[in-house]
């Protein structure tokens, strides 16, 4: 398995990208409409989503790819079912000639949508659905794989699993925005619970994304940092979404966003991103942020 150091990303901390549905969003993408359909129907506006976070000094980026397990599909249109790792090739193709030299395409693998403690599916289904979805996406060229809003971490587990049949580098990530602190997931884990099951699963990378804005993304990433030597991996939103004239809305400004990212760093994170509302602004301002911290190291 390549490591860290052999993928050029040995640094003490390394910039991800931002969030990719709004993105496409700006671009013509419905709301609602199934965005990993694109890879297929509109390559050029996912690449531009790409090519924008790279320009922007993403040493990281994402696939559009999030929702493409067989499981997740079969909400979607019947043709996309037959189309599984169709989907999941374009999108790690778009991504990496957008990234070209410059960047490391992390391939993007979310949840089921379907809960296992309630019998929807069994961890069988889970397991073979998530499977697929790994081995075209490592097939295609992904230079890691990022299991990502994950909260359950049963599937967190299961998809971890599946990920690591590829050889390659895998990221977990779950979503921490439960319980009487907010610090739990939907299922009632904790970060530190989380640290030792995803450890235990083979995650070489472990860490938090959606949910929360930056600031409450510190003492999660402080918690983890004492839980796990693996490497940190955190990706907030620009604050909480609000409804304005019927859309979505994240107050969180780019320079807010970027002020956080020492405190988030010192914290333990390892990698640096956004997640929902966030864009190339904002890692242009956290790339100029981690530029004027290194000036002053």
């Amino acid at each position: 398995m390549p490591s860290l150091v052999d993928l050029g990303l040995g640094d003490a901390v390394i910039l991800t990208d931002g969030a990719w549905g709004t993105q496409l969003q700006a671009r013509g993408l419905p709301v609602g409409e199934f965005p990993d359909a694109w890879n297929l129907a509109q390559p050029d506006r996912v690449e531009a989503v790409a090519r924008e976070y790279v320009n922007a000094g993403s040493r990281v980026i994402l696939t559009n790819t999030f929702g493409s397990n067989r499981l997740r599909l079969m909400d979607q249109e019947p043709e996309f079912l037959e189309r599984v790792t169709e989907i999941n090739r374009r999108g790690v193709e778009i991504s990496r000639s957008a990234a070209g030299q410059r960047a490391r395409v992390f391939a993007s693998i979310g949840p089921t949508g379907k809960l296992l403690m309630s019998g929807d599916v069994t961890p069988e289904e889970v397991s073979a659905a998530f499977l697929e979805q790994a081995q075209a996406l490592a097939s295609a060229g992904a230079d890691a794989l990022v299991v990502e809003s994950m909260m359950d971490v049963e599937e967190a587990k299961l998809a971890v699993a599946a990920a690591k049949t590829t050889g390659l580098l895998v990221v977990a990530s779950m979503v921490y925005d439960a319980g009487a602190s907010r610090d739990r997931t939907m299922m009632g884990t904790t970060p530190e619970q989380d640290a030792e099951s995803l450890a235990a699963a083979g995650a070489d990378v472990i860490g938090s994304n959606c949910g929360r804005g930056i600031a409450d993304f510190i003492p999660i990433c402080r918690r983890l940092k004492a839980a796990t030597g693996l490497p940190l991996w955190m990706k907030a939103n620009a604050g909480l979404p609000e409804l304005e004239n019927g859309r979505t809305v994240y107050r969180t400004t780019a320079a807010e966003f970027a002020a956080q990212v020492p405190a988030l760093i010192e914290a333990g994170a390892r990698f640096v991103g956004g997640c929902c509302g966030t864009s190339p602004d904002f890692i242009r301002a956290i790339a100029e942020q981690l530029a004027s911290r290194q000036r002053t190291s």
